[in-house]
């Protein structure tokens, strides 16, 4: 049984190493105090005939030292920690997306074209992956250990993070924030496979009913919620247009501008006076009660679609 969970990213080797050095430096720098102390008990101690006349009362380097050297050391370890903490938060621009969506108690894998999963998450090796995940009811945490990263998932809110798992295998994935009475059995597995089975894979939870990405079930409920009979290029009704929208500025009424986000988008949905796009009245009802965190994937990653389709124009 291995006391230490295998690291199956370069992410993962990383973070071994950072607490292995910082291990290391603690010891280094408790070591000589564990020494000197048992040095001076037996040279200092009662029977033993030292001179103890005119002792020093202090030296100055010596202060200097042991207070510069742990400072020093525990800054650079600081900036080490820092920077492996920000590049979970900057992933490559060619990552492959995928939303996840926590409950009680379960987790929602859904896939850019289409398959989604309950509690394993299928990934290819070697190829970058960024969650986008949000949690339906109370404070959840993604946590898997082989690859050493952690991340909660807040209602009404989404976070991300990024991975690139290298080693082919079933690894455990788990729930690291108490949400309720079965939190202890709210896991599953993260499945890394060579591209090619991965691909095999895709294929045919596709053939089994999967088949509509999930920008393509967004598409589907924005016509269906009537959301283009106000966003759409030829609406009577005066409402912000939506296509291409993702990733530009957006100025608001009270005069400020923010980036139409994934976030943005999210809380334009089901918090619409919350941030009223400028020259647009608040007149668009909230759908917080209509739909479901999953359906508000879909709505978002269609948006984001038809940016992506505008570029390549």
């Amino acid at each position: 049984m291995l006391l230490w969970p295998p690291a199956i990213s370069a992410h993962a080797h990383k973070v071994d190493l950072l607490i292995g050095s910082f291990g290391a430096m603690a010891w280094l720098l408790t070591l000589p105090v564990f020494v000197l102390m048992t040095w001076f008990t037996i040279r200092y101690r009662r029977s033993n005939q030292v001179n103890r006349q005119h002792a020093p009362t202090h030296n100055l380097w010596v202060e200097i030292g042991w207070s510069a050297i742990p400072f020093v050391l525990a800054l650079f370890f600081y900036v080490w920690a820092t920077a492996l903490f920000l590049d979970l938060y900057r992933p490559p621009a060619n990552a492959l997306e995928m939303h996840v969506v926590a409950k009680q108690w379960m987790w929602k894998f859904q896939h850019p074209d289409g398959a989604r999963e309950i509690n394993s998450l299928h990934v290819p090796a070697g190829t970058p992956v960024k969650l986008i995940m949000t949690s339906e009811d109370v404070i959840h945490s993604l946590y898997v250990p082989a690859l050493r990263i952690k991340q909660d998932l807040v209602p009404g809110r989404y976070t991300s993070l990024w991975f690139d798992a290298e080693k082919e295998g079933r690894y455990p994935l788990r729930c690291a924030e108490f949400c309720g009475a079965d939190h202890s059995v709210m896991d599953g597995a993260l499945i890394v496979m060579r591209p090619d089975a991965y691909a095999e894979w895709l294929a045919a939870n596709r053939d089994g009913g999967t088949d509509a990405t999930l920008a393509q079930q967004g598409q589907t409920l924005f016509r269906d919620l009537g959301c283009s009979g106000c966003h759409g290029a030829a609406s009577s009704v005066k409402a912000p247009p939506l296509e291409g929208i993702y990733g530009r500025p957006v100025g608001l009424s009270d005069g400020t501008t923010i980036i139409a986000d994934e976030q943005y988008l999210h809380d334009s949905i089901l918090l619409p006076n919350k941030q009223v796009a400028g020259g647009y009245r608040p007149i668009m009802p909230t759908y917080g009660n209509v739909l479901d965190a999953g359906q508000v994937d879909a709505l978002v990653a269609y948006l984001k679609s038809t940016r992506a389709a505008e570029d390549s124009k």
